[in-house]
């Protein structure tokens, strides 16, 4: 999956980390074509969160770029894709998801943002490819004929 089938898609954190990870070459190269198509198609979404997932996980958990590198990556994934709040409702939200779907929290948030800001897909290699949540429907852009490959 390099784009979205059709509509809004929410690009999850990891596909954020790996354009910015050259150690796996082909993950990286899918992720900077699935931001890009999303992107030139206005179709692309993230949230607040998102953006605070990638600092920590590039700059602090794997350690890929220094603070102010890791701050440009956001400023510019800000300007390149629409970036929704987290309202108190989507707090909410995400907990009646957690208790129907046993997701993680931040997952459910994920889920429950997507669907708040009218995707029909979310990017993940996190969450259950194929599966639908509230009617968002996971796709890992990573996965390959063989199956998909995890760090």
């Amino acid at each position: 999956m390099t784009s979205c089938m059709s509509g809004k898609c929410f690009v999850d954190t990891n596909v954020l980390v790996y354009a910015c990870d050259s150690s796996d070459p082909t993950k990286q190269q899918t992720a900077l074509t699935l931001i890009s198509n999303v992107a030139t198609g206005g179709e692309g979404v993230i949230s607040a969160q998102v953006l605070g997932e990638f600092f920590h996980a590039t700059v602090i958990r794997r350690k890929l770029l220094p603070s102010d590198e890791a701050e440009r990556a956001v400023l510019a994934f800000q300007a390149a894709l629409i970036v929704a709040a987290i309202e108190p409702q989507l707090v909410a939200d995400a907990i009646k998801i957690h208790r129907r779907y046993q997701t993680r929290y931040w997952d459910s948030l994920i889920i429950a943002t997507a669907a708040h800001e009218g995707c029909v897909e979310i990017a993940s290699e996190d969450l259950n490819d194929g599966q639908s949540y509230n009617g968002v429907v996971v796709r890992n852009p990573f996965r390959t004929a063989a199956g998909t490959s995890h760090p």
